[in-house]
């Protein structure tokens, strides 16, 4: 019933096709009739003579501008998701899986198979020439020497070969794989190409002097959305009736999987990993580290009591031969897309694996946002740009004069020198002092605009369109200004439990970074914080400072 929806759709969506195709033909048709009837002297004496040229000269525009517009649907090429390939040979038991999996379903198996570091899965129709050609990123489907195939590309969330067990995956991408039936009936085919090739045409005509084929683009598009839309939803219940005969009973099992990954997965993202893609870290094993997030997770939370028994079956990933080497791929690009990252590692965009996650990211975090909470406090004591300084402290230098600037002014030096000598060091007892005060919205203020300045990635202004310029997918909202400042205070006073309490720097697997007193995670740290932020009370935040012999008059190491 799905299939003969979708089919029935698919048919309207060609329609509306052939209906574009004869508006554009209609007056060349009325031209012809024209001369005709002008050649055989039906329409003789005026005003036919001039009637024919008009109709004519619009015909020929109409057919030109026509032409300009089938051509860029035709050759345009359609977006497609960034993916991590997977060839066969990198995953033979996972092919293996996928063409039994069709084969009990009765549809075409899919021509190739990639990863995305995202918790769905779907097909993609790479057949296009310029997808042939690699100009999507992704090698052919197929070797050139055996064609390319017609049948989709099958595009699995990398989570999920971390997470789920090999029956799992199975019974997940059992309707997925069945779509691949509904896929290769011809007229969903075509209905599929033609809007593919609008929407790709509509990006296009954003280019100078093909502003109509966009306006055009937007207006078939308008007319078949519903139809379109209709077939969509009837190849996937056509796909879901066919896949009720595989593993169905296990899937209603999977399912619940997909939704806990799915959780967990965010939080990995948002809670661990944007840490370290603000500092230029990537971490390189994220698949490997949503299972432990996931198992933290199940421990946690009551709902998901149970699901880690089924850690003694063999996972999804055993399907792969380089585990390693995949995870490191879908990592990379994870970072691309939701931060926005260089699409190769280079000396600003490194990798760093979990064992060195604390040292190398939490522990810079801390430090870093507390030499910009200083360094905000500077600013705003000294409006001049005297005071301490992130390069005085400990073990740095300040920076000489320099050469090509004017010649520093004896004066300004001295009144400089003796305003730094009395400023104080970067101690934690400066930060709350001062926030005592009730300066909180000044320093806030403050944080947020250096924040949004050197998160302004060099030249993005240059190339707003860039592919590496913006994340395609940004994982949080722009943060408040007093979220910022609390979260510098939090730095702040880790670091100086760090420097003078023995507490050392940690990971927790769904918050990211954790302070670590005696090995135990400190978690009651956030409501003293936010008594100092919102209220200006640091009574709270000095009792646990005093509870663990935190020495707020001590300087702490900076960057």
């Amino acid at each position: 019933m799905g299939a003969q929806s979708a089919r029935l759709r698919a048919v309207s969506v060609l329609r509306l096709r052939g209906r574009a195709m004869g508006a554009a033909l209609l007056p060349a048709a009325v031209a012809v009739v024209l001369v005709a009837a002008r050649a055989t002297g039906r329409l003789a004496g005026d005003p036919w003579p001039a009637v024919t040229l008009v109709v004519c000269g619009v015909a020929a525009l109409v057919l030109l501008l026509a032409g300009v517009f089938a051509a860029v649907v035709l050759r345009a090429s359609p977006a497609t998701t960034p993916t991590v390939p997977l060839s066969e040979a990198a995953a033979p038991d996972l092919y293996r899986l996928v063409r039994d999996l069709a084969e009990r379903l009765e549809v075409p198996a899919p021509s190739a198979i990639a990863l995305t570091p995202d918790c769905d899965s779907w097909l993609e129709d790479r057949t296009h020439a310029t997808h042939r050609r690699g100009i999507s990123g992704d090698p052919p489907p197929r070797d050139a020497d055996a064609g390319f195939g017609t049948a989709p590309v099958l595009v699995i969330g990398s989570p999920f070969l971390w997470w789920m067990r090999v029956a799992e995956l199975r019974a997940v991408l059992a309707p997925v794989v069945a779509g691949t039936g509904p896929s290769a009936q011809v007229d969903i085919a075509a209905a599929r190409r033609f809007v593919r090739g609008l929407d790709a045409a509509v990006a296009v005509g954003q280019r100078r002097g093909l502003g109509y084929v966009a306006w055009l683009g937007r207006l078939l598009l308008r007319l078949c959305r519903d139809d379109a839309a209709e077939m969509e939803r009837g190849v996937a219940t056509a796909a879901s009736e066919r896949a009720q005969a595989v593993d169905y009973g296990l899937r209603i099992v999977a399912q619940e999987q997909v939704g806990l990954a799915y959780a967990g997965w965010d939080r990995l993202l948002t809670r661990v990993a944007l840490p370290a893609w603000r500092l230029g870290r990537w971490p390189s094993r994220l698949d490997a580290g949503v299972v432990s997030a996931l198992t933290e997770l199940s421990r946690r939370d009551r709902l998901a009591e149970g699901f880690t028994s089924r850690l003694g079956e063999r996972p999804a990933c055993d399907l792969l031969e380089e585990p390693g080497v995949v995870d490191e791929a879908a990592s990379l690009l994870a970072a691309r897309l939701f931060h926005g990252g260089p699409a190769e590692p280079g000396p600003d965009w490194s990798p760093v694996d979990w064992a060195a996650y604390p040292e190398e990211v939490v522990d810079r975090k801390w430090r870093v946002e507390a030499a910009r909470l200083h360094r905000a406090l500077d600013a705003l004591a000294l409006p001049g740009g005297g005071g301490y300084a992130p390069q005085d402290a400990p073990g740095t230098h300040a920076p000489g004069p320099d050469p090509a600037g004017p010649a520093p002014d004896p004066l300004r030096a001295v009144v400089t020198a003796g305003s730094r000598a009395a400023a104080p060091g970067p101690t934690l007892e400066r930060v709350l002092a001062y926030l005592s005060d009730g300066e909180g919205d000044a320093l806030a203020g403050r944080i947020a605009a250096d924040v949004a300045r050197e998160e302004l990635a060099p030249g993005e202004a240059e190339r707003p369109n860039a592919p590496d310029a913006l994340p395609l997918f940004p994982l949080q909202p722009p943060r408040s200004g007093r979220d910022l400042l609390a979260d510098h205070v939090t730095a702040m006073v880790c670091c100086a439990a760090v420097d003078t309490a023995g507490a050392a720097p940690g990971l927790d697997w769904l918050d990211g970074p954790a302070l670590l007193v005696d090995g135990e995670r400190r978690n009651d740290l956030s409501p003293r914080v936010l008594s100092l932020v919102e209220d200006g009370d640091p009574e709270p935040l000095r009792s646990w400072l005093a509870e663990l012999g935190v020495r707020a008059e001590k300087p702490v190491r900076l960057v």
